[in-house]
């Protein structure tokens, strides 16, 4: 037999041995830096609501809110700074995604999460709604999220929302607005007469 011949045979008699403590070791290093990331996003999550700390309570529905022009079941998908979609707000609760059901009245906009806490946003506090593609989070197709804008404590924020029937976002900008519409008219009523 050749050499090579040998050296052939020989690489097929012997298996490699298996190092199990270098093995464990990297699994439990593994294991230690995955924990180690998900601290530190857990502190910078507690810490993001400690700066929006000075944003106050939510308000609570009124006990007759009245007759629901709209209702919706979907999810909502958190509430950001208006006009930066990516400056989540967690405090108060408004940063955990949840089910939702919204239900729009001339009252305001109820919103009731099931694991998370409510909340309700008074018809006078509604600014804008409109349909978008993102929110922070949470990406979707254009036209794909119902964005709704609202005033709290001084600070406009952006509220996330996707029904279960993506075809009921249109009703609900246009009810939304019109709605705002009708409530900057009775708040700003313009003189038209004797102007020319």
């Amino acid at each position: 037999m050749t050499s090579a011949a040998l050296l052939l045979a020989a690489e097929k008699e012997s298996a490699a041995v298996t190092d199990w403590a270098a093995r464990i070791g990297w699994v439990v290093g593994l294991g230690l830096f995955v924990a180690l990331v998900y601290w530190l996003m857990r502190e910078g999550w507690k810490w993001r609501g400690t700066l929006q700390g000075d944003l106050p309570e939510l308000p609570d529905a009124p006990p007759e809110p009245g007759e629901a022009k709209l209702t919706m079941s979907g999810r909502y998908h958190g509430s950001t700074t208006a006009g930066q979609w990516l400056d989540r707000i967690v405090a108060h609760g408004l940063g955990t995604r949840s089910r939702a059901e919204l239900t729009l009245t001339d009252a305001g906009l109820d919103v009731v999460r099931p694991g998370a806490a409510d909340f309700f946003v008074p018809a006078a506090a509604l600014r804008e709604a409109r349909l978008d593609k993102g929110i922070a989070g949470k990406v979707l197709t254009e036209g794909g999220l119902l964005v709704v804008t609202w005033e709290h404590g001084g600070k406009l924020l952006d509220s996330g929302f996707r029904s279960d029937h993506a075809a009921e976002h249109h009703a609900w900008v246009e009810a939304i607005n019109s709605m705002i519409d009708k409530i900057d008219k009775t708040d700003n009523p313009t003189e038209t007469e004797g102007a020319r």
